[in-house]
């Protein structure tokens, strides 16, 4: 993403799990001058991932955000839980090649990563190149729309 997107706002939302990761993104995109909502969690007290998945993707899917960083142990949970939701495209992801291309290959809109599994250094990186990188469309386009029409698949 530009810098200067007047209108871009992330989701940031994390369980117990992803709570110190999310203090350092969140400190990370102070820095950056990101605008994000937190929608917590707060402390390191057990809580669950989906409630916070659901928090965080409510707003991407109407609008209020345009992207979400989500946290939980391992960043799988919380992607599982984000991709049950209708119109989220979330990814897990451990190093910056799959952040980079998830954006560009999969319009992805939601980044998922384990607290647990990556260190603040990388996952800041992770975090520079998902939101620093544009959808290629074209050929990706077709792919994309196969991957929402399952959504609506019973």
């Amino acid at each position: 993403m530009k810098n200067g997107e007047k209108d871009f706002v992330v989701a940031l939302a994390a369980d117990h799990g992803g709570y110190m990761l999310k203090c350092a993104v969140a400190k990370h995109l102070d820095e950056r001058n990101v605008k994000y909502i937190d929608f917590g969690t707060d402390s390191e007290e057990s809580c669950d991932y989906p409630d916070f998945a659901k928090k965080a993707c409510r707003a991407v899917q109407s609008g209020e955000c345009r992207l979400a960083i989500l946290l939980c142990g391992t960043g799988v949970g919380i992607s599982m839980a984000a991709n049950k939701m209708k119109g989220i495209r979330a990814a897990c992801c451990s190093d910056t090649f799959s952040a980079r291309f998830t954006r560009l290959h999969n319009d992805a809109n939601a980044l998922c990563m384990g607290g647990r599994v990556v260190g603040a250094g990388l996952a800041l990186d992770i975090v520079d190149l998902f939101l620093d990188t544009e959808f290629e469309g074209g050929r990706h386009k077709l792919r994309v729309d196969k991957i929402m029409e399952l959504e609506n698949e019973r």
